[in-house]
């Protein structure tokens, strides 16, 4: 017959029964017979209410849940161009974004004739990182791909200001 380390409704120790007896013990009580650590030596059950359980379970997930923050990643897209009043306010919205927690993806496409000079769109993305660099680094430098060059921003930067 398998035995189990019973706890009673109380969280109280039982000690070790055999199954049966747990089982008779939890029907007397009028709850359920749980097994709550199945990888102990013998296995732990408890007599609890199951629903009851059940939904204090559900209820601490949703709790662990709304306490994690998702990181988005949202986009910035400039050009080679772009004008310094223009670039000044992409700059105010990357620092809300990454104030907010998210990281922050700057692009600069390259269209036509402009391919021929990629150093403006490199000097317009250096600038945005000298910008953001007291809240913020790049994950990586900043990589052609095509037509665009582009370089993800992460919050954090902070320590490294500080040191």
């Amino acid at each position: 017959m398998p035995k189990v380390r019973l706890i009673d409704q109380d969280g109280n120790q039982a000690g070790v029964l055999t199954l049966a007896e747990a089982l008779t013990k939890a029907e007397v009580a009028g709850l359920d017979l749980v097994e709550i650590a199945p990888n102990a030596e013998p296995p732990v059950c408890k007599i609890i209410d199951y629903g009851k359980y059940r939904y204090q379970l559900t209820k601490k997930e949703k709790e662990q849940k709304k306490a994690q923050h998702q990181v988005k990643v949202k986009e910035i897209k400039l050009k080679p161009n772009t004008d310094d009043n223009d670039l000044a306010t992409k700059i105010k919205h990357a620092r809300e974004f990454i104030a907010k927690g998210n990281k922050v993806r700057l692009t600069c496409m390259f269209r036509g004739r402009e391919m021929l000079h990629p150093e403006f769109g490199e000097k317009n993305i250096h600038r945005f990182c000298e910008e953001l660099s007291d809240i913020a680094s790049p994950e990586s430098p900043a990589k052609m791909m095509g037509r665009s060059l582009s370089v993800v921003l992460a919050p954090g930067a902070k320590k490294k200001a500080n040191s």
